[in-house]
This record gives structure tokens, sequence and C-alpha cells, in this order.
């Protein structure tokens, strides 16, 4: 089961990222790396930092929990659908007043005209952020009930949006592409949304959820729920707000540098989100329900499994994208406005961010025990040192390194978060899954991909 749920999300990402670069060496070739760039990538942040922090992160990890043990399961999910969703557009309706000194938040470097460029785009891309809770809400129901395709698949919509938005721009100047691109992330949130609905009332879970929406009665689940989630907001996001610090210290830098971090972050996180995002999202649930109904030994043995699967590849990941950083930026970038200089700089900056591959893998792994044991707050506080340190680490490295010190500092950020982690899962229980013939198995699948790497390169020379 978690093996074929894997898969699923699996496949599913994957033909979400190919359509992802396809949609990135579109924007790369029409926008460049340059002021244009810069100012969609910053208003198309904002709503990315909420959705992975509230929706996606901390949400995910703290509903799912509360909606297994939850006696009426519709009340519990109808009730917090509607306070969330209240909270959000209240939110949203801030951010459409406040869009030019949010921009200047997330972008602190930009002068006074570049944000007035900006914060229109702002405005247009929050709403996503409201649809994609939507999306997210209905994900959770649907994994409880095992169901994993409708959510792996449906991200490719946004993409396929964004790419029919470049397509219209391209015989338009930058900045109308930019629009363009904005409108395109509400058209992808708007397609994402009518998928779920279509699988909650195939697997009959939206007349439950429906049904109990016009009962505004409290669920018994609730408190404990939103307890978890504020803690979670915390524990869930290191990734995100370290991303988030990346940008704000970037718009210091030259025209150029948020793109490079933006485009080496896409390469990064395709490992990142086919193999470590996926299997967590496809084990959560299993571990959720081994703890509640089978004890801690099962959960334990779900857990083994997806740690040596990720360990494999993710280190061959690892190896090969840092031989090869250079090679795939030019593959999938070096076109149009975007560069040999900007190849050159998108490599570095994604080698760097490469060095934090496993342990940000591994943590996320280990971090589910913790979720699943709604050890949220322990979570937070290993969240909130790990983020203390990325921040020390920026300021210390973006001297000498400028971008791919920001890449840098949030992968080492990342080794002190999978440290924390673990000890907070047991040292002496990671080191029991430590076994002789999978570390013998890992030293294998590196030793095959530094072959592979090699073979790539020697075909590759010639036209380099």
């Amino acid at each position: 089961m978690v093996i074929r749920s894997f898969f699923t999300n699996s496949i599913g990402i994957l033909v979400s990222r190919i359509l992802g670069f396809i949609r990135d060496i579109l924007t790369a070739s029409i926008l460049g790396a340059n002021l244009y760039s810069d100012i969609f990538f910053v208003a198309f942040k904002l709503p990315n930092l909420f959705r992975r922090i509230f929706a996606e992160g901390a949400f995910t990890q703290a509903f799912l929990p509360a909606f297994t043990r939850a006696t009426k399961k519709g009340l519990f999910a109808a009730s917090v659908f509607l306070r969330f969703s209240f909270f959000i557009l209240i939110l949203t309706l801030l951010v459409m007043v406040f869009a030019p000194w949010l921009t200047k938040l997330i972008a602190f470097g930009f002068d006074e005209a570049t944000i007035a460029l900006a914060a229109p785009l702002v405005r247009i891309n929050f709403w996503y952020l409201l649809l994609i809770y939507g999306v997210t809400l209905a994900a959770s129901m649907l994994h409880y009930r095992g169901h994993f395709a409708t959510t792996a698949f449906s991200t490719a919509l946004l993409n396929l949006a964004m790419i029919g938005a470049l397509l219209l721009s391209n015989t338009q100047d930058p900045h109308q592409a930019a629009w363009n691109l904005s409108f395109g992330v509400l058209v992808g949130g708007l397609l994402q949304a009518l998928t779920h609905l279509i699988a909650l009332k195939k697997f009959r879970l939206l007349k439950v959820f429906l049904g109990s929406i016009g009962r505004p009665k409290k669920s018994a689940t609730e408190p404990s729920f939103y307890r978890n989630f504020f803690h979670g907001v915390l524990g869930g996001s290191t990734a995100q707000l370290s991303a988030f610090l990346d940008t704000w210290l970037a718009s210091f830098l030259a025209f150029g540098s948020i793109s490079y971090l933006y485009y080496a972050n896409r390469v990064f996180q395709l490992p990142l989100a086919l193999f470590a995002i996926a299997l967590s999202v496809a084990i959560f649930p299993n571990i959720t329900k081994a703890l509640k109904r089978e004890g801690e030994e099962k959960a334990r043995r779900f857990l083994e499994k997806g740690f040596w699967i990720l360990c494999y590849l993710l280190c061959a990941a690892t190896l090969g994208g840092t031989l090869l950083s250079h090679e795939i930026t030019w593959l999938l970038f070096e076109r149009g406005s975007f560069g040999a200089k900007e190849t050159l700089n998108t490599a570095l900056v994604l080698q760097m961010y490469l060095v934090g591959l496993l342990p940000f893998g591994l943590a996320r792994l280990f971090s589910l025990w913790l979720y699943a044991n709604q050890m949220q707050a322990r979570a937070a506080k290993i969240s909130a040192f790990s983020l203390m340190v990325n921040i020390v680490l920026s300021l210390a490295l973006i001297g000498p390194l400028e971008a791919a010190g920001l890449a840098l500092a949030s992968s080492l950020s990342g080794v002190v978060l999978f440290a924390l982690t673990v000890h907070a899962y047991g040292t002496r229980a990671f080191l029991a899954i430590m076994r002789p013939q999978n570390i013998i198995g890992l030293i294998g699948v590196l030793l095959a991909t530094g072959a592979l790497v090699w073979i790539i390169k020697e075909i590759l020379r010639g036209y380099l």
C-alpha cells in the first residue's frame, strides 16, 4: 500500500515537475533573469509561503491525525473549513489594501518604482491561497481514504495554466508577461479546486462534507487540532521561511539574484518533491493509523522502510545533481534572455542548495513521527532554532558568496534541523535503523551514480 501510494505520488509529481520545468524554460526565455522576472517571483512568493506553511505544511500535519480520531468526521471537516476560509479571506482582503507595504517587506531592497510594479501582481497572486487551502483540505480527506492520485496529478493543472499564459505572452513585453503569469496562477488554482470537488463526490465525501456545512456546531476534536496546527506552523515551516529569507536578502544584491535562487531552487525541489514529499505524503496516514490501531512497533517499521528508500534516492540525486549542476542548468534554461552568465550563477546556487537535499528530506520523514504523536510543540522549537541558525549563517555568507551563500546557509540549517529531529525521535531508535547491509547497498548506489554521471558528462562535453 505504501509503495503503491509512493509511486502514485512520485509519478504525479514527476508529471507536474516536467510541466513545471517547461514553464520555467519558457519563463527564463521570455522574462530572463531581470527586473520583471524578479517582481513576478516576489509576487508569487507570498501566497506560496502561506500555502506551504498554513495549507500544505502545518494544516495537513495537524488535520489528518485529528480527522482520524474524530467520531463525526464530516462535522469536524466542515467546521475547520468554515473557520479557516473566513480567516484566509480576511487575510487576503488585508493584502489587497496593504500590498505595497507587504511587497516592501518581502523585497526590502526594492526601490519605490520597483515596488509600484510588483504590488499589483502581489494582489492578483494572493487569491491563489484561498483556492489552494480548499484543495489541501479536500486532499487530506482523500488521503484518509487512501486516494492520492487526484492531488498528485492536479498540480500539473497549475503549470498548464501558467504555460498557456506564457505562450500568450510570447510576442508581448516582459511586464505584460508577468501580468499574464499572475492570472495564469488563478486559473490553475480554480482547475485544482474543481478536480478535488469531483474526487470528493466520487468517493462519497462531498455529500457528507456539504451536509455538515449548515451545522456550525464545534467538533470535540477541534481544540487539539488548533493547538497542534499553531505549533505546526513553526514546526513545518523551516524550508519555506528560509526561502522567504533568501528572497528578502537577495533583493539587496544585483538584479537577477532572486531569479538565480528561484531557478536553482526549482531544480533542487524536484528530487525533494519526487522522493521525500511523495513518500511522506504516502506514509503519513499509515503511521497515524498504525499508532492508533496497531502500536508503535508497526509505525516504526513504516518509518524504517521510508528511511532507506529516501537514503538511496536522495544520496544519488545529491551526487548526480552536484556534479552535473552546470549541465542541468544549461540544458533547462540557457536560451533566449537567459545566457551563459546566468547559467554559471544559477549552477553555483544549485550546488549549494543540494548540500541540504538529504538532511531536509530525512528531517521531513522523521518529523512525521512527531506530528503523528502530536508533538508539534517539540517540532516547533526545533524549527525555530534551525531558522535562527539560518539567519546567522545567511548574514555571514551573503557578503563573500552572495546568492550562493544564501543557498548554502539554508542547506546548513537543514543539517541542524535533521540532527535535532532525529534526537527528538530517539538517537538509539535511529541507530537501530542503520543496518550494515543497507549501508553497503548505499555505497553501491553512489558508485553506480558516479559512473552514470561520468558517461553523461562525456556525452555533453561536445555541446558545452
